[in-house]
């Protein structure tokens, strides 16, 4: 048997990544930039980063302009570091993500960012968020595809499409990790977990116009400027087929029907319908 997931407490202090600050600096300008062609500017609004950890991205969303950021987590030692540096601008909460410290409908604006396969129970996470969420709030989501082919925290090729026992010996095999923490979805399994939601599709917008979104370094030199092209040139439906294996979805989620308000794109965002 697979070994028997719990909270994943001081998640920084094993996760180098998370101390990235130049790396997730550049993940919040892409959030940003998608927030605000889909809604507009920040400004004003109250806005949540769940599972903040060190809080570079939490720190971006004020300096965006909200009104109020609250970043939220359970790892401790990366709430004090953030607090330490970012604690004038940002309120930081030691709190789970199944019970969020808010009261219903508070909050403008959400970043759930490549969290949810970390978390015990995802499903109740997002509940929690629809929760707070307030009826013309808006919810930014980075998600990993349990079929990309490259499991993106230990770099092996198909670890997320294993049974628990047979991850858990891969990684070691590999000198990784003791075991295989993380859980991911398919597709499918994404549109379910998010079924109360009012779904937009937009991994194909920023593919195709990165600079748009603030993803210049997503392809680099001549061939990344041959990708792009035949990205925002390339037929939808062919684009469509794709969807299955895509390693990563960024999706921007509504309580109630809402249609994004941002400038037309080469490849403009897709509804995703529910299951």
């Amino acid at each position: 048997m697979g070994k028997q997931r719990v909270a994943q407490l001081e998640y920084s202090e094993f996760q180098s990544a998370m101390l990235d600050e130049d790396k997730r600096r550049r993940k919040a300008a892409k959030i940003i930039a998608v927030l605000e062609h889909f809604q507009g500017p920040l400004g004003g609004l109250t806005v949540g980063d769940v599972g903040c950890s060190a809080g570079f991205i939490a720190d971006e969303l004020a300096r965006a302009g909200a009104k109020h950021t609250l970043g939220i987590d359970i790892d401790v030692p990366g709430l004090r570091k953030a607090a330490d540096r970012f604690g004038e601008r940002v309120a930081f909460v030691c709190g789970d993500g199944t019970a969020l410290p808010f009261p219903d409908g508070s909050l403008d604006v959400l970043v759930f960012n490549h969290i949810y396969e970390h978390v015990v129970d995802p499903d109740a996470v997002v509940a929690e968020m629809h929760r707070v969420l307030s009826d013309d709030g808006v919810l930014y989501l980075g998600l990993g595809n349990r079929l990309g082919v490259v499991e993106p925290h230990y770099k092996l090729p198909f670890l997320s499409y294993l049974p628990p026992t047979l991850a858990d010996r891969y990684v070691r095999a590999f000198g990784r990790a003791d075991h295989y923490y993380e859980r991911f979805r398919t597709r499918r399994g994404l549109r379910r977990m998010l079924r109360a939601f009012h779904v937009w599709d937009y991994t194909f917008p920023v593919l195709a116009t990165p600079t748009r979104f603030a993803g210049s370094e997503l392809f680099p030199g001549a061939l990344g400027r041959v990708v792009k092209a035949v990205l925002a040139r390339a037929p939808r439906e062919v684009l469509r087929l794709l969807l299955p294996v895509v390693p990563t979805y960024l999706w921007v989620a509504t309580k109630t029907p809402r249609r994004p308000a941002g400038a037309a794109l080469p490849q403009p965002p897709e509804r995703v319908l529910p299951l």
